[in-house]
């Protein structure tokens, strides 16, 4: 079976995008790195983001995440879904409405942004 290449680029492009959204680390940081760098962690005057712009580094990333039945948000980091503490939360949207989390690459959350559920 041969695939077009136009077929081919689509296959790569959506793949790209599923994995950005399962919130691997580094993806998708360069694209938001902007208003990421606004970020501060809650109670804090830290930031949330300690990635560089040309994603060399990136701990910000959008992801997907819902809320659970028990009022805290489960957030897909580095592809498995991992509960998110209060304090860390963002009382704040991001501008494309989409969750996204602040993350090392073990896994500690620095922030977080519930976007709408399973975004």
């Amino acid at each position: 079976m041969r695939l077009s290449f136009m077929t081919f680029g689509a296959v790569i492009l959506l793949t790209a995008r599923a994995f950005a959204q399962d919130g691997h680390w580094n993806h998708g940081h360069a694209e938001n790195h902007d208003w990421y760098e606004k970020l501060k962690q809650p109670g804090t005057d830290y930031s949330c983001c300690n990635g560089t712009k040309d994603g060399v580094e990136g701990d910000c990333r959008p992801t997907r995440a819902y809320l659970h039945e028990d009022g805290t948000w489960r957030a897909m980091i580095n592809g498995r879904w991992i509960p998110v503490p209060k304090r860390v939360v963002l009382q704040s949207l991001a501008p494309d409405g989409n969750s996204h989390v602040c993350a090392s690459k073990g896994g500690y959350i620095f922030c977080f942004i519930g976007g709408s559920p399973k975004s």
